[in-house]
């Protein structure tokens, strides 16, 4: 989503700026076009010529240097910007930002930018404590057009581990593209089921299914970027998305729920389902689990050749919620499979109730579990349908996002 995007990327002087090369570098990979401008300090830690050299345009650091493209570099970079970054922001860079005090190529850069703007502030835990810290994060954060993310917990550079770290560049990236989505789901309240159940044979052996949950994922993350109030119910996963606690704003529209076993995962969505505008079920969810769970590991007998287990069915969720569904509500439903693709898809539409169902099958190259791709068809219940061709997952959710009607 940032091809083609314009990022003017600010620098103070942080030992943090080492980590800023990097960032550029990623910017660049994903499309954008990037120019930098720093404070003198910033080029303690970084050199320009590293800096121009990854960005691929001068260096803005000196609003007096003959070299500046426009006499006024200050206000071009702006109105050439999509988006500002400024990381590291130091305790001193924050509260000139904060109070209007432009007196470097940084802070006058700031100071004509009426564009989303991301901060990332970077300085030791007793710095990052102090009250006037403080109170220039609280009125930076307050203004609609910044995007202010916290500050880590870990190793300092002073040698001490407290709360004063640069978030890594993963989540500024993931601040940057939040930042340049348009808010359309704002006020909505959307809830998700992803990744897989686990249903317990005895304490050591489960059934479980393949599900990576990158796809909820990649959903969770794309109706937060749009101003939805994400509430995600997640089965064991090995990894989640980028968390809106990263930043310092109300982080009550994310509400992330881990469950285990399908009777979980349905107690919870049954709970949460009657706040939500709009529900994407894409959990892989077991259809069995065992009648009985062993106390204890079962063990092999001598000779023994087989073993049975009785299974019974579990909640079916859709079904459930799509019986429950009141006027206005938007339900989505997935359906992976491998034979009879669309007649099996079309049939969970109709019998379970749904607005939206989005087929996938393991047939497809490059679709499917654990894969960072995926290829879909969106079915709509009033007999619409949607090819979306093999993408990144994160664009399949931005695909299937754009194709409800919320």
């Amino acid at each position: 989503m940032l091809q083609g995007k314009h990022i003017v990327v600010g620098i103070s002087g942080g030992i943090a700026a080492y980590k800023i090369p990097d960032l550029i570098r990623r910017l660049r990979k994903e499309g954008a076009e990037v120019k930098v401008t720093t404070t003198k300090n910033a080029l303690e830690f970084v050199t320009e010529l590293t800096l121009q050299t990854l960005s691929g345009n001068k260096v803005y650091s000196d609003v007096f240097a003959a070299i500046n493209e426009h006499s006024t570099e200050h206000i071009s970079l702006p109105d050439w910007a999509d988006l500002m970054v400024v990381a590291p922001a130091t305790a001193n860079v924050l509260g000139k930002m904060a109070h209007g005090i432009a007196d470097d190529a940084l802070t006058t850069t700031f100071c004509a930018m009426r564009k989303p703007v991301v901060i990332a502030p970077a300085m030791n835990d007793k710095m990052y404590a102090n009250e006037s810290v403080r109170d220039a994060v609280g009125t930076l954060s307050s203004r609609k057009h910044i995007t202010m993310l916290d500050c880590a917990v870990g190793e300092l550079a002073c040698g001490t581990t407290g709360k004063g770290r640069m978030q890594e560049t993963d989540a500024i990236l993931e601040a940057i593209r939040f930042a340049l989505t348009p808010k359309d789901l704002d006020g909505k309240n959307v809830l998700i089921t992803a990744g897989p159940t686990q249903e317990h044979l005895d304490p050591v052996r489960y059934i479980t299914n393949h599900s990576s949950g990158k796809m909820g994922n990649a959903l969770a993350l794309e109706c937060w970027r749009r101003g939805a109030n994400v509430m995600y119910i997640c089965g064991p996963v090995p990894t989640l998305p980028v968390v809106p606690e990263l930043y310092q704003s109300d982080t009550a529209r994310y509400v992330l729920t881990r469950v285990t076993s399908a009777q979980e995962m349905a107690d919870a969505a049954f709970a949460a389902a009657d706040k939500a505008h709009l529900i994407i079920l894409c959990a892989a969810v077991a259809d069995f689990t065992p009648q009985h769970v062993a106390d204890e590991k079962i063990k092999k007998v001598a000779g023994q050749t087989t073993q049975t287990v009785e299974l019974t069915l579990t909640p079916d969720i859709a079904a459930t919620l799509g019986q429950r569904k009141r006027d206005g509500q938007i339900l989505v439903g997935f359906a992976l499979e491998t034979t009879d693709e669309q007649t099996n898809a079309q049939h969970k539409l109709e019998s379970k109730n749904l607005d939206y169902i989005v087929l996938n099958s393991l047939r497809d190259a490059g679709a499917g579990f654990g894969t960072d791709t995926n290829k879909v068809t969106i079915y709509a219940a009033n007999g619409t349908k949607k090819d979306v061709p093999l993408l990144s997952k994160e664009n399949v959710a931005r695909e299937i996002v754009n194709s409800l009607t919320v």
